[in-house]
């Protein structure tokens, strides 16, 4: 048996990561490899659009429920996706945290990921916290590199910069280091432009933008991930070029962040280009007679 390669995907909650991981995992899928996809998100939507919109059991449901039966909590997807979600506590109690702790232990201690010897195992976490439970698969080189989705806003941006903190915290003690930039819901070449220099700035790389699109909403509202509900478009084959390149991908970066002061700064100096181009194309939109 090989050992799979692991990855985790972080970002900025509604900045489209789970979407990305989703048809990350379809389109590694489609290319031959067998993917588990672990969900690290209190809201257990990780992988809902690898199954049709249907929740699953969640790990620490499992738990909870002192169960000892843990196929429970592996659920086959599109195109036998194995599907994982690691899950949370009650609203207003307890650790978010603790779902993945939960889960990782679970999979590694009984072995359940060398039972089903998938080819990639895809840690799909939330970007926003910084508690222990989410940094669990930097801090402990789970994932033998760790990508980040952000599109050109600022406030990801900054998630992205206090990630890059974490990972530089553990670098030199065997944690897991940057494979890459996803940028995501890019719409101008100013987007493109301002992702690329804080990559540049802070050491790193983007593999790949992923243009915003209206197919993936349809897609979504359909419980499909877009390499299953259109898988024709254009927008299906961006995210299996994507999955090409992080298959064969071998970076690992340590990254070079920002201190605060010196990121508000960078961003200060970006945000009129945005505007102006945002100006231009709502103007040509508007003289075009097409309307908004």
């Amino acid at each position: 048996m090989s050992n799979p390669k692991k990855i985790a995907i972080y970002g900025k909650g509604g900045i489209g990561k789970s979407t990305t991981t989703s048809n990350l995992s379809a389109a590694l899928s489609d290319l031959g490899y067998k993917v588990m996809q672990v969900g690290c998100d209190p809201k257990n939507d990780s992988t809902n659009s690898l199954r049709h919109g249907k929740n699953i059991p969640t790990v620490l449901d499992t738990v909870r429920s002192r169960s000892n039966d843990f196929e429970k909590v592996i659920h086959e997807g599109y195109n036998g996706i194995l599907c994982v979600e690691a899950g949370g506590p009650e609203p207003g109690v307890g650790c978010a945290g603790r779902g993945i702790i939960a889960a990782i232990e679970l999979l590694d201690n009984n072995g359940i990921i060398d039972d089903y010897n998938p080819d990639v195992v895809i840690y799909d976490v939330l970007g926003d916290v910084v508690c222990g439970g989410f940094a669990i698969p930097i801090r402990q080189g789970l994932a033998e590199q760790i990508y980040t989705v952000t599109s050109s806003d600022y406030m990801a941006i900054y998630a992205v910069n206090n990630l890059f903190k974490g990972i530089l915290k553990y670098a030199n003690s065997g944690g897991g280091l940057l494979g890459g930039i996803i940028g995501n819901s890019i719409t101008n070449s100013a987007q493109k432009e301002m992702i690329k220099d804080f990559s540049e700035r802070t050491g790193t790389d983007v593999i790949k933008y992923v243009p915003r699109s209206p197919i993936v909403t349809k897609c979504e509202l359909d419980g499909m991930t877009t390499i299953e509900g259109a898988p024709d478009s254009d927008q299906a084959e961006v995210y299996r070029e994507l999955a090409r390149r992080v298959i064969s991908n071998k970076n690992k970066f340590v990254p070079e962040p920002f201190d605060a002061d010196d990121l508000m700064d960078w961003g200060s100096t970006w945000i009129n280009r945005l505007l102006l181009e945002q100006k231009v194309t709502y103007d040509g939109i508007q003289n075009s007679g097409a309307g908004v």
